[in-house]
């Protein structure tokens, strides 16, 4: 990711500031924003913080609900001086009675940066086409770029030794935004990268070439399998994802979980990695109980306790997932840093 401001700005002009999926960034780019993010999150531990955004506003895009997202925004930009402006799904006319070119024209002339959340990634292409400041991506149907350096800098806290000697697997709907962010973020950086999926749910053909064109030049190891035990095998790391979100259909929830219930991680898929220390990543919220209204329908509908992951393996030491919360602070903190700050 480019650090400088100081490129000139049009209104049909990308900022070189922008990050809209993880193929923007190179391997060292990526790995230099997780360094940062690291820095960042021990100078606010040691509360050393030095205000890089003072005067800064940036404007906060949500078509979509957030908890992690939302947050680690606002507080990364309040820890650095910086003000911020929510527009939630019903607070502007964005794609409703303005289009968003419109959109982006204008909030590039009020703000400093834009960050958006929500459906379509052409959505966030364009307001970067046309604002002439950074646009960030929170979070689209087709990437998570955010989450992947929050995802990496939690697996280089918990795991020693270089990235290229870790091995993570992603297990459930592969064709989600954060299975497809993670093919190609292991394939970029050179790891061990696995996708446990039903072939049904494979991620889509693009995405599987372009992580195994990345890896002929990283030397990563990409594998996208059917068979969880193939997947799991040796992982550092299992990975997964929520299966259905509340408001679908009872018979999308049937479906999806007849598909997905044999990649459910359980202490018996953990232990099949025949590592002892293998940890549970999610990038939350997670289905793992009945606590929550849409848990205690699948229990009423189909007698689980939990879906995606059971509860003895979301509140075990092997769960990082809070860390990994966390995470998605530090690492949003160095994008608007390097893309303002310097």
């Amino acid at each position: 990711m480019a650090a400088s401001t100081t490129a000139p700005l049009t209104a049909t002009a990308r900022h070189p500031g922008s990050l809209l999926k993880e193929l923007d960034l190179d391997k060292e780019q990526f790995l230099a924003l997780v360094a940062r993010a690291a820095r960042l999150k021990q100078d606010k531990a040691d509360g050393t913080q030095h205000r890089r955004l003072t005067g800064r506003n940036i404007a906060l895009v949500f078509e979509k609900s957030s908890t992690r997202t939302r947050c680690a925004f606002e507080v990364a930009a309040h820890d650095q001086g910086a003000h911020v402006t929510y527009l939630g799904p019903d607070g502007s006319h964005i794609g409703h009675e303005e289009s968003i070119r419109d959109t982006a024209r204008v909030l590039g002339r009020m703000f400093d940066g834009i960050e958006f959340r929500g459906f379509a990634q052409d959505t966030v292409e364009q307001l970067a086409d046309h604002a002439g400041v950074p646009v960030w991506n929170g979070l689209t149907d087709s990437w998570h770029p955010t989450q992947m350096l929050a995802d990496i800098l939690t697996m280089t806290e918990h795991h020693p030794g270089p990235l290229e000697q870790t091995a993570y697997c992603f297990l459930g709907d592969g064709r989600n935004n954060v299975a497809r962010s993670l093919l190609v973020t292991g394939a970029l950086l050179g790891m061990d990268v696995r996708i446990a999926a039903p072939r049904e749910l494979w991620p889509p053909d693009d995405v599987i070439a372009a992580a195994h064109r990345l890896a002929t030049t990283s030397g990563a190891r990409v594998l996208v399998t059917d068979d969880v035990e193939q997947g799991v095998a040796g992982a550092d790391f299992v990975y997964t994802d929520v299966w259905v979100s509340m408001g679908e259909s009872d018979e999308r929830w049937s479906a999806r979980i007849d598909l997905l219930l044999p990649y459910r991680i359980t202490e018996k898929v953990l232990h099949a990695s025949g590592k002892p220390d293998t940890k549970f990543l999610h990038c939350l919220p997670a289905v793992h109980d009945r606590s929550t209204q849409l848990g205690d329908r699948l229990h009423e509908l189909y007698g689980l306790s939990g879906a995606e992951v059971t509860d003895d393996v979301f509140e075990s030491p092997r769960s990082i997932v809070f860390d990994q919360a966390e995470n998605r602070l530090h690492t949003i903190k160095a994008v608007l840093v390097a893309a303002l700050g310097d």
